[in-house]
């Protein structure tokens, strides 16, 4: 009966110890993806800027934007 006692309380240190590991694993995983989760946003956002900025540009250019030079 004592030695039951003994297994019992060792698995439940096994799965204590393994139980901290894995929360910790797991807030180690969260900060990864608020970290990247941020990172996509600023550069959507920077895709975004400099898509207008480009449509700007092509807009404001002079001539066609698929106009052959003189020499062809």
């Amino acid at each position: 009966m004592t030695s039951d006692i003994k297994t019992l309380s060792e698995r439940i240190d096994t799965l204590e110890a393994r139980l901290a590991y894995q929360d910790d694993t797991v807030e180690t995983l969260n900060q990864t993806i608020t970290a990247q989760w941020k990172q996509i946003d600023a550069l959507s956002r920077k895709i975004a800027e400099l898509t207008e900025r480009l449509q700007e540009a092509e807009a404001n250019a002079p001539g066609p934007a698929n106009e052959q030079p003189p020499h062809y």
